[in-house]
């Protein structure tokens, strides 16, 4: 962060200095893990369901922190900010700490005016904000766009899907007067909540990647998804670039919606940036030719998946917007590497058998692009393919359908075995059966432990296991469990080999 004096922050923020010196300056981090905390940082005391950031206000001043953000007067130096009314501000905080007070709203305010306040000195200077949003591939061409920005400079981005209304302000507040690009990620949950995180850090380049089924049980319809999403490129500047993909429709008529520059990427001939060629290798990688305006290249992307190329070439777009050229995007995409966890992370073991993780999340888009994955790295190889899935949240009325159509496209791909686990799942079970008639092939089972002890049981040297739900499924404890050393009846070790 740069560096602002309490008062300037109490300034800032609307709040009043409490035992504190009004010169004293943050010189550090802002933090809400007194654990993270270093000399000259600044404490966000955020409540949450189990504990309560303001009991640790005099741990966090003894681990370094100048002051500490708080809702209420705390035992330390610190900026109090006044509790803010009932209303949607209140209740998206609730629902991220389970701060039933207002406290937790009230201090996620004044991080995001701080977060603003230093955003925008920055970009007076050299700092440009990016912000990428969609139903899917958010984090993977997140991290992709920052691996292509750090060679232009210094570039800030989030940890993991670090991108709701504590990711974002924590995350910008990680820009100082040295960095050059911040790169964010937008996340929602309901209408107006991209607004809300373009307000706070507002982005000069916007990418909207996709629009698919992702939370259609909260905004209804993906027509209600797309009016969201457009949401980012409603907010750039008339000097900003909007970079759409041209392949989906809801995202292209965003186009309309912006007065930015509009840059399409995708596979249409149309498209300004664009992939021709898309060959896949037995690893389920992707190669293609990326055509630019300014030139052509070839990438291979280390990547599994070829749902990985159209994230590739939203990233290329923005590189491209800030000085790359197609040469060096394309050797930095060729050179990329998986940066977020449980997102096709492919491990084989001693014995050969491959764990496909992708266990982070799911929406049916998503499903179908690992199961495709998976279909491309089992192909004609002999290796028998496994799709351990579990339910995919958020689906609405939907929701049936959508699981059931995932089962129908486990038969079509010829994959070889179904593992369906928790009944809230069970139409994927159901579906595969009456797509293709299947009986051992596919197998529901009741959770987690079960599905382990079946795989421990089942599976043989060769075979490729893609783990894939939503986060509240918590199926990467069936690919942890895999993973772990672990005695068979024939006493030979089962360990973690090297990525494949």
């Amino acid at each position: 962060m740069i560096v602002l004096s309490l008062a300037e922050i109490a300034d800032v923020v609307g709040g009043r200095l409490h035992r504190a010196e009004p010169g004293a300056q943050v010189t550090g981090t802002v933090e809400f893990d007194t654990r993270k905390l270093t000399p000259g940082g600044l404490f966000a005391a955020l409540p949450g369901e189990k504990v309560d950031g303001h009991d640790f206000a005099a741990q966090a001043v003894e681990a370094g922190a100048v002051a500490v953000l708080a809702a209420r007067e705390v035992d330390a130096p610190a900026i109090v900010v006044p509790p803010l009314p009932a209303g949607e501000a209140h209740e998206r905080s609730v629902a991220l700490t389970g701060d039933k007070d207002g406290s937790g709203a009230a201090v996620l305010a004044a991080l995001a005016k701080l977060a603003r306040h230093v955003v925008q000195r920055l970009a007076e200077g050299t700092l440009t904000v990016v912000g990428v949003t969609g139903s899917s591939g958010k984090t993977s061409t997140k991290d992709l766009i920052a691996q292509l920005l750090e060679p232009l400079g210094p570039t800030i981005a989030p940890p993991g899907s670090f991108n709701n209304e504590l990711g974002h302000p924590w995350t910008a507040l990680r820009a100082d007067a040295g960095t050059r690009h911040l790169v964010l990620e937008l996340s929602a949950r309901g209408p107006g909540h991209i607004a809300h995180l373009a307000e706070i850090a507002p982005p000069r380049i916007g990418a909207v990647l996709n629009v698919g089924s992702a939370h259609v049980g909260e905004f209804g319809s993906r027509e209600g998804i797309a009016k969201t999403k457009g949401e980012l490129v409603e907010a750039l500047p008339e000097d900003g670039v909007a970079v759409l993909n041209l392949d989906d429709p809801l995202v292209a008529a965003m186009a309309s919606r912006t007065k930015a520059r509009v840059v399409f990427f995708g596979e249409s001939a149309s498209a300004q940036v664009r992939a021709t060629g898309i060959t896949l290798d037995d690893q389920a990688r992707a190669s293609f030719r990326l055509v630019t305006p300014a030139g052509e290249a070839d990438v291979q992307l280390p990547l599994h998946g070829e749902h990985h190329v159209s994230n590739a070439l939203a990233a290329a777009a923005i590189a491209l917007e800030l000085g790359s050229s197609p040469d060096e995007i394309a050797a930095r995409l060729s050179a990329a590497e998986r940066r977020s966890a449980r997102r096709m992370e492919v491990v084989t073991r001693e014995d050969g058998v491959t764990i496909l993780n992708d266990s982070f999340n799911a929406n049916p888009e998503s499903m179908r692009a690992g199961l495709k994955a998976l279909a491309a790295m089992t192909r004609d190889t002999g290796r028998r393919s496994w799709a351990v899935l579990g339910v995919m949240g958020e689906l609405g009325a939907d929701s049936v359908n959508a699981h059931d159509e995932i089962g129908r496209l486990v038969v079509r791909l010829n994959i070889s075995k179904l593992v369906v686990i928790g009944p809230e799942a069970a139409a994927m079970h159901q579906g595969a059966h009456q797509e293709g008639s299947w009986g051992e092939e596919s197998t529901l089972v009741p959770d987690v432990e079960a599905a382990v002890a079946l795989l421990h049981d089942q599976l043989r040297p060769g075979d490729v296991v893609l783990v894939k739900a939503s986060k509240a499924a918590g199926l990467w404890r069936v690919a942890e469990a895999l993973l772990e050393p672990r005695e068979t009846d024939n006493s030979e070790n089962r360990s973690n080999g090297g990525d494949a």
